[in-house]
């Protein structure tokens, strides 16, 4: 990935102020990657906590997310908890952590979950056992998909004697990324329950859907703000005075194996470089991008290219 940087005013100024200017940019980008607590309320004896799901999952971001569940949980005081979510999935390990967070929470508390603008693939998949699910008209909810680029073909390895020697084969790579599938789908069908009016086959072609739309076919609940969902956490606590505790925090949008979020929940997959890394990684990202039954047609020369609804 490259980035593009216009220096022409920056090389105007002194070296003084030039080194001011790095100081002050260093100190903002310490202030949105550190944890931030904000504290709100009318003095009440109740406090509603929300928490973020912001940017690509990883094992950085499922780790802060149990951090504060479990906070959550060993604080008297807290009497529900509101995910506020942003983000177009990540990593599956990830996104199953943050979901079994959100299920042992939901035993102690209500627990409802809020999508601004985009609440899809694994980040949908970590929301799901939320007692009530709030969105935007115009959010993105969904994508119960699993993408990973599309395995090297490989021929059988020198002196390979048995099956189980050698290599990984592509075979194998597209199981594990089908039963990893079947599980986000098996989860689905059980969490949604008779709330959900689609199929399991619907289900399983990993479509994105506006929040209207996410109402209308049971993906989720309610049609809201985020103050909505707090009162509704609120309410469900049986709690009418209570104080608010806000987790900001800013994540990066960039995630491994050169997969990038983009605003419009779009992936750019680049090239690793020759990265030692395993370059089959399965990740749950939405939307509908390198879905399972279309990556294996695709080009080796494709896997540079960026990918989303549209190819482009």
């Amino acid at each position: 990935m490259s980035v593009h940087m216009t220096l022409w005013p920056f090389n105007r100024l002194s070296r003084g102020q030039q080194v001011a200017v790095v100081a002050l940019l260093a100190i903002a980008a310490g202030a949105l990657v550190a944890p931030q607590v904000y504290a709100f309320g009318s003095d009440g004896d109740a406090t509603v906590k929300v928490v973020e799901v912001n940017g690509m999952i990883d094992s950085s971001t499922s780790q802060q997310f149990e951090d504060e569940l479990r906070d959550a949980r060993h604080n008297d005081s807290v009497e529900a908890v509101v995910l506020e979510v942003d983000s177009g999935g990540g990593q599956p390990a990830s996104s199953e952590r943050m979901y079994t967070a959100v299920e042992r929470t939901t035993k102690e508390m209500p627990v409802t979950a809020y999508v601004d603008s985009i609440g899809a693939s694994g980040a949908y998949y970590a929301m799901l056992p939320a007692d009530e699910i709030y969105v935007s008209p115009s959010s993105s909810v969904g994508s119960v998909g699993v993408t990973g680029p599309a395995p090297a073909p490989t021929g059988p390895s020198e002196g390979q004697t048995a099956p189980d020697k050698g290599s990984l084969h592509p075979d194998d790579d597209r199981a594990g990324t089908e039963l990893i599938q079947e599980m986000f789908i098996d989860s689905v069908m059980e969490q949604r329950g008779d709330k959900i009016d689609l199929s399991r086959e619907e289900v399983a072609h990993a479509r994105t859907y506006y929040g209207t739309e996410a109402v209308d076919n049971g993906y989720a609940d309610q049609i809201g703000t985020l103050d909505d969902a707090i009162h509704h956490a609120a309410d469900s606590a049986g709690v009418d005075s209570y104080d608010l505790e806000f987790n900001r925090s800013e994540s990066s949008d960039i995630g491994i194996l050169g997969l990038e979020a983009t605003e419009n929940g779009e992936v750019a997959i680049e090239d690793s470089g020759g990265s030692s890394i395993n370059p089959y990684q399965p990740q749950l990202i939405a939307p509908e991008v390198w879905h399972h039954e279309v990556a294996p047609q695709l080009p080796d020369s494709d896997a540079g290219a960026t990918v989303g609804g549209d190819q482009q």
